[in-house]
């Protein structure tokens, strides 16, 4: 059963993939905007279903959380580097100009060493 809490992420996870519809045909969209707005609420389900006994200071738990965190760093990492500034990057423009390719380097390398202090302190 959806809490009033979970139709508001249903409702944008729905209009996520609408946003998204390519060229698919409108029962793939359907079928794909379904699991897609299903997969945060069977999450919560699954949460609440095993936090009675779940234990978040034993080792297998500790091991576990260790290797999800890593896997989200690298996907993140790597949808940053190839899929969002490789792009910039590899631009003519940005190829032709040595200073320009500069000041996006040191903007990249500041910005990354501001989100690393930030996230010290969350």
């Amino acid at each position: 059963m959806l809490t009033t809490k979970d139709k508001p992420i249903l409702f944008a996870d729905l209009l996520d993939v609408w946003s998204l519809q390519a060229n698919f045909k409108s029962l793939s969209i359907t079928i794909m905007g379904l699991f897609f707005s299903l997969t945060t609420p069977v999450g919560i389900a699954i949460g609440i279903g095993i936090s009675s006994r779940y234990d978040e200071n034993s080792p297998t738990a500790l091991i576990v959380e260790g290797i999800f965190n890593a896997a989200s760093a690298g996907i993140l990492i790597y949808m940053a580097l190839v899929d969002l500034l490789a792009a910039d990057f590899m631009n003519p423009r940005m190829q032709k100009s040595g200073r320009l390719r500069l000041g996006c380097n040191i903007s990249l390398l500041l910005g990354s060493g501001l989100m690393s202090l930030i996230a010290k302190w969350a």
